[in-house]
């Protein structure tokens, strides 16, 4: 089971903001790869907690994460920090560590010597519209995707400004004495290479756009508006580049009969009055077909049957929701001569006035016991 983010950070669940900034950036200083060279445990460390840290940093990653825990960022990876790289923390989180460590490292990841940084492609974005029957079991889609790719000859050579090593180095005189500053190299973006030769149908970065077939595997019980990122599944980026990242919107399709609300269901059911009195054996419909049920003789409108298990699979792992099936009685708006001579008969009958036992409940309690 995957550690719990909290507890690799140290905190607990109530830390504030400032408090789970803090924890970070002394794990980060305590594990960073320029303390223990060499030291894979002590990486791993370090991009556990970067993962930790991305998610319980943002205020809306984590509301998803304390609801849904891992689930929440998993199935192919929800906006978490699972397929972070040494680039990916040191571009988003090199503002926590402060002056001690510089802009980069030594022999990690996409980081030279030099300081130099690989290149990192642009992300992609699309949209996922789902059937509340995927969302509630889970599905595999194959999505065709426009993505720019290295084009095949294309050939790269040092950069001359900054001979490879991606960053530009400025010193300057002031008051203070001579202050040296390091830069991204603007003529190669920082990758520190530069095009040397590309095939006519490449643009200006040696790239082409390509279509490709990318796989996304979606957990069940997955909720409109969420976000999985399909890491490198982005545009890639020219030379020795990190690929981006493809970000699907999930959208959920309404259902012509159920409503979802969270991992439970709705599903309205109308009787007749005859129906009602006497009892009746209906068919209704589940996100897994067709099921029927039973109804009790002398059913009220309004009553609530619970399916337990008949709803949507839970998205952090506990088990399902249930079916809720609203009984409704239908009163028919014309009636026959004969059909209302009937009821101008019952009027005054005992058995046909209303008479709640006290096991009957009010419409604020049923709808109290709903949603609890």
């Amino acid at each position: 089971m995957k550690e719990d983010y909290y507890d690799i950070l140290g905190i607990s669940k109530g830390a504030s903001a400032a408090e789970i900034k803090k924890a970070y950036r002394k794990m980060a200083i305590k594990y960073h790869p320029d303390k223990n060279p060499g030291d894979n445990e002590a990486e791993n460390k370090f991009k556990k907690a970067a993962e930790a840290y991305e998610v319980l940093g943002n205020e809306e990653k984590r509301a998803k994460y304390d609801r849904f825990g891992h689930q929440a960022f998993e199935g192919g990876g929800f906006g978490g920090g699972g397929g972070m790289n040494m680039d990916d923390i040191f571009s988003q989180f090199g503002d926590i560590f402060g002056g001690g460590f510089g802009g980069g490292f030594s022999g990690f990841g996409g980081f030279g010597g030099g300081g130099q940084r690989r290149a990192k492609g642009s992300n992609l974005r699309i949209r996922v519209a789902l059937t509340l029957e995927e969302i509630a079991n889970g599905v595999e889609k194959k999505i065709k995707v426009k993505r720019k790719v290295q084009a095949p000859g294309t050939t790269y050579k040092t950069c001359s400004t900054c001979n490879g090593t991606g960053q530009v180095t400025r010193v300057t005189n002031t008051i203070l004495g001579r202050m040296q500053t390091a830069s991204p190299c603007t003529t190669c973006g920082g990758s520190g290479q530069m095009i040397d030769q590309k095939p006519a149908d490449a643009d200006a970065q040696g790239l082409k756009v390509q279509e490709e077939m990318v796989s996304i595997k979606i957990p069940a019980g997955v909720e409109d508006g969420m976000q999985l990122k399909v890491s490198g599944k982005g545009n890639e980026a020219p030379g020795n580049g990190i690929p981006g990242d493809l970000l699907v919107a999930i959208e959920e399709k309404a259902h012509e009969s159920l409503q979802r609300e969270g991992d439970n269901l709705h599903y309205d059911l109308y009787i007749s009055i005859s129906e009602a009195a006497l009892g009746a054996s209906k068919e209704i419909q589940t996100v897994n077909g067709k099921v029927r049920i039973k109804i009790e003789p002398g059913v009220q409108s309004g009553k609530i049957l619970r399916l337990r298990g008949k709803g949507v699979n839970s998205l952090n792992g506990y088990g399902k929701g249930d079916l809720l099936v609203h009984v409704n009685v239908w009163t028919p708006k014309t009636l026959t001569k004969d059909q209302k001579e009937f009821f101008e008969k019952m009027a005054n009958d005992e058995n046909f006035q209303p008479n709640p036992e006290k096991s009957d409940k009010s419409f604020f309690e049923k709808v109290k016991d709903m949603f609890s």
